[in-house]
């Protein structure tokens, strides 16, 4: 093996050492983003489907002169599908599975809704990745919750929930989806599709053997008129906490393995240079050998 290859593994292994040095990097800053994100998620989510229970069991439980317009389905022939995903890369294949998950979703809505057309699906993108993915499949896009991800907190995320409720209680959306994924731990994202509206009542099969009776104090339309509105900004809000989670777990993850894989190819690597090394010295000992040899020979 000559000096130059030698020479050019030399320099691979510097190149895969910076490599490794900032794979390492963006890991603990990930991981440090992940700490965060996940206390909040842990803290809000049982809190979270405690609410999401009461909301079915209220949709379920109330008599048929209580107006729950919340809860109206009709056929559907306007669609919107909010779509979360990051805005930067290097975290796996997080972005590719939602993309796919929510293009699966949208074809499925078509496919069960004939008066339903592509040019009457909206997809409202929360991240870059989304945005890109669906400008290029030709769907109508919405960006303006564009950076809410990154400024996430109780208010913004009420400021989405209060535009879906509005654009649903004009009858300008019959259905609205979220695909996003669930935070189960750092290595683990659940890909979800859930209906943000209309609310579905408590399905037969998820009842636990008793019924729920409601009072309600002041009357129910009063009541479920301000209730309602602030279950479903809670919804809002965990599924966004869930997101964030997912998207650190899922960085944080993909950085970690491309670490071990460095570190792999650098032991790969340094056998080679020692293989190269190795060679080099015995072509030097034989020709110094050969050399002497020809000495001895001329006397």
């Amino acid at each position: 093996m000559s000096g130059g290859k030698l020479r050019e593994l030399r320099r691979r292994v510097q190149s895969i050492k910076d490599i490794q040095q900032t794979t390492q990097a963006m890991k603990l800053v990930a991981a440090a983003k992940l700490r965060r994100a996940q206390d909040a998620i842990v803290k809000m989510r049982p809190f979270a489907n405690a609410l999401n229970d009461m909301l079915s069991h209220i949709t379920k439980a109330v008599s048929q002169d209580v107006h729950l317009p919340w809860a109206q389905t009709r056929p559907v022939k306007n669609y919107v599908l909010i779509h979360i995903t990051s805005h930067r890369g290097l975290c796996g294949a997080y972005n590719s599975n939602l993309n796919r998950k929510a293009k699966q979703r949208i074809e499925k809505v078509l496919k069960e809704n004939s008066d339903l057309t592509k040019e009457n699906v909206e997809v409202i993108t929360i991240g870059k990745k989304g945005l890109q993915f669906f400008q290029k499949e030709g769907f109508k896009t919405n960006d303006s919750f564009f950076n809410l991800i990154e400024e996430l907190t109780f208010e913004r995320a009420r400021e989405l929930s209060e535009y879906l409720r509005d654009k649903f209680l004009r009858g300008q959306v019959d259905l609205i989806d979220i695909v996003y994924a669930k935070f189960k731990n750092a290595a683990v994202q659940i890909y979800e599709v859930e209906t943000f509206l209309p609310i579905k009542p408590m399905a037969k099969e998820e009842e636990q053997g008793t019924s729920i009776e409601f009072i309600f104090e002041p009357e129910a339309n009063k009541l479920l008129g301000e209730l309602i509105p602030w279950l479903l900004d809670q919804h809002i809000f965990r599924v966004l906490l869930d997101a964030r989670a997912s998207e650190h777990g899922a960085r944080m993850t993909a950085m970690d393995k491309a670490t071990e894989n460095a570190s792999e190819l650098l032991r790969e690597l340094r056998i080679q240079m020692n293989k190269a090394r190795q060679e080099s010295i015995t072509r030097e000992l034989a020709e110094l050998v050969s050399g002497a040899a020809a000495q001895e020979g001329n006397f």
